[in-house]
């Protein structure tokens, strides 16, 4: 049979099933613990009774949150250093082994937490089983790994420079959109069905996922590619040692200004994922929280509604790019676009405005396809396997921290004045913003390749010349 170079139906089903159970996670565990701590029932017909004042279990809201809190920063602390190393080399070595390996490891282990989560909802064991199931998951990837090897699928394919970014930004969009809808369907199913269905629904599609990506899905490397550097001049190497030649190559092999360039790049991407990503992970406990208390089916429309964010930016990104607009100036309005959100979501305190602050983030995603591809123009094709391995190590450490750091300060302050840590998120978007500054002053040198013959004259002006002479 033949295959398909067709990575996004892959990265569509998995969105779908990811985002499927995503939103649940803090819902269910809110709901245990407050169980727990109340020794009654979670109010469902009408969330909001639990927020009154007057109501006797009003003293445990607080401890609630930050239990819940508490325990998404130890899930994320069990998976984070199994998650990095297998991201690093599984995908560096991708440049050698084939891409596939990086989308079907982590689709597995996606499989593992989904069936582990459904056993401990469907039998009501103790929920620090959760913690156990994602360091299991994490030992064959996770999500780092998926995009990594996907982004790097799509980077063997792509030649253009404009096509590369549009097709990333599609990537992206895919997400958004199989996650917005996710994201509905996950209220009205905990509300007819209760938490077991959707863990169901979620599996079934991942398995459909896992199939097609075993057996339809084409690899692109089907050899070492022709300016690769052989190790140590026998045909195979292994893993760790071609993970550490390839990233040391990316880095040694470029000129000094284009390891300048990368570097800048990669402090844009990693701060301002820090900034965006902290204060993102938090809006549900955010909404859960008075005076909003919000209830499943609210919920589900707000995570939809945010998720419209990844089909907006690739509108943006695509009409911008049409348009000529440079690169550096399409990450600098998605930056802004998350700092004006922060701001006004730190302040927000009804409904309707909690729906109304999202619309000025629908910017929000497009920095990271436009960086992706920027960064990916500048290293050489049997390199794209080293540089998204480094990217997707980076951004999961990042991300893992960032959680961890927003979390703590979320159950510090969540007393006081929850929304400080919206605040947080803001203030840490003034670091790309920075560094973005200094790009644009000295410039980005593109696609720096050591070929005898082949000149440099192909990149898109906007790359090459800085934004400030």
């Amino acid at each position: 049979m033949k295959g398909l170079f067709l990575v996004e139906p892959v990265v569509a089903l998995y969105a779908f099933s990811s985002f499927l159970i995503y939103p649940l996670v803090q819902q269910y565990v809110y709901r245990r613990f407050w169980e727990q701590l109340t020794n009654t029932t979670y109010p469902t017909a009408d969330n909001t009774s639990r927020c009154l004042e007057n109501n006797s279990q009003s003293s445990y809201h607080e401890e609630v949150q930050k239990q819940a809190s508490l325990f998404s920063l130890y899930t994320d602390l069990f998976s984070t250093l199994p998650s990095l190393a297998v991201t690093l080399l599984l995908v560096a070595y991708s440049d050698r082994a084939g891409r596939k390996i990086t989308v079907v490891l982590p689709l597995i282990g996606t499989l593992i937490y989904t069936l582990s989560f459904l056993t401990v909802s469907y039998f009501e064991l103790n929920i620090y089983w959760l913690v156990g199931s994602s360091l299991l998951s994490s030992l064959f990837g996770g999500l780092s790994t998926f995009l990594g090897g996907c982004f790097a699928y799509i980077a063997d394919l792509c030649a253009d420079g404009r096509q590369k970014t549009l097709r990333m930004a599609g990537l992206d969009m895919m997400i958004g959109l199989l996650a917005g809808v996710a994201s509905i369907t996950t209220g009205y199913f905990v509300r007819a069905a209760g938490f077991n269905w959707p863990f169901i629904t979620s599996a079934l599609c991942q398995c459909l996922v896992l199939l097609y990506a075993v057996f339809i899905l084409e690899e692109t490397v089907g050899r070492v590619p022709h300016d690769a550097v052989a190790l140590d001049g026998t045909p195979q190497s292994s893993a760790l040692r071609h993970m550490i030649s390839g990233v040391y190559q990316m880095f040694a092999r470029a000129s000094r200004r284009s390891r300048i360039s990368l570097i800048l790049l990669m402090t844009i991407f990693t701060s301002f994922s820090f900034a965006y990503i902290g204060g993102i992970s938090l809006m549900t406990l955010y909404e859960l929280n008075k005076p909003l208390c919000w209830t499943e089916i609210l919920i589900g429309y707000g995570s939809a509604l945010s998720t419209t964010v990844f089909l907006t930016s690739f509108v943006g990104v695509s009409v911008f790019t049409y348009c000529g607009v440079p690169q550096l100036v399409i990450v600098l309005m998605g930056i802004v676009s998350v700092m004006t959100g922060m701001l006004l979501l730190a302040f927000t305190k009804t409904t309707f405005l909690m729906f109304v602050v999202r619309v000025p983030m629908l910017l929000s995603i497009m920095p990271f396809p436009v960086l992706r591809s920027m960064m990916s123009k500048i290293i050489s094709k049997s390199e794209q396997g080293a540089l998204f391995a480094c990217l997707s190590f980076f951004e999961n450490l990042t991300n893992s921290v960032s959680v961890a750091v927003f979390n703590s300060a979320y159950a510090a302050t969540v007393a006081w004045f929850p929304g400080f840590i919206f605040l947080m998120s803001a203030g840490l978007c003034c670091i790309p913003l920075f560094v973005l500054g200094v790009v644009g002053v000295i410039g980005v040198e593109a696609a720096v390749k050591h070929r005898e013959a082949a000149p440099t004259g192909e990149d898109e002006p906007s790359d090459n010349t800085p934004i400030v002479s």
